[in-house]
């Protein structure tokens, strides 16, 4: 038995072109192309210890970039004037966490970024201090 044909209801008159494959340096248009040799150039050879990163690390610049940094060195700086995740950071670059760990690495050894982790609140506030705001709203 013979698998069924596909057959279009409206032929065309004339084949459309094939697409031409994007020439070398240029995006797709859904955004600019990122192959392992261009993260390979931003990162350089992966040699030195990394960081402990997590993606909810919070990394604060202390100052602007210096003329030496790489453009994305200096994007992150200019990133971080407020805390920012290194999630955050990673979606706004574009660019893969495991890149940004090794870039935010070289900024913490330069001393040009400070990573703290993220302040977490306790789910339920303390007794006793609840118990003294109420007996000071009572007093009013």
């Amino acid at each position: 038995m013979t698998p069924p044909q596909r057959r279009r209801r409206f032929p065309k008159a004339s084949p459309e072109p094939a697409p031409q494959p994007p020439q070398e340096g240029q995006g797709t248009p859904e955004g600019p192309k990122k192959n392992p040799e261009r993260l390979y150039v931003i990162t350089g050879p992966d040699g030195a210890e990394r960081s402990e990163l997590d993606l909810v690390t919070l990394i604060v610049a202390h100052a602007d970039p210096p003329p030496s940094a790489t453009p994305e060195q200096a994007a992150l700086l200019r990133l971080c004037t407020a805390p920012l995740s290194v999630a955050e950071l990673s979606a706004y670059l574009s660019l893969p966490f495991s890149v940004v760990t090794v870039l935010l690495t070289e900024l913490l050894t330069a001393e040009l970024v400070t990573a703290r982790a993220p302040v977490i609140r306790q789910a339920l506030a303390d007794r006793s201090l609840l118990e003294a705001v109420m007996h000071g709203l009572q007093r009013l």
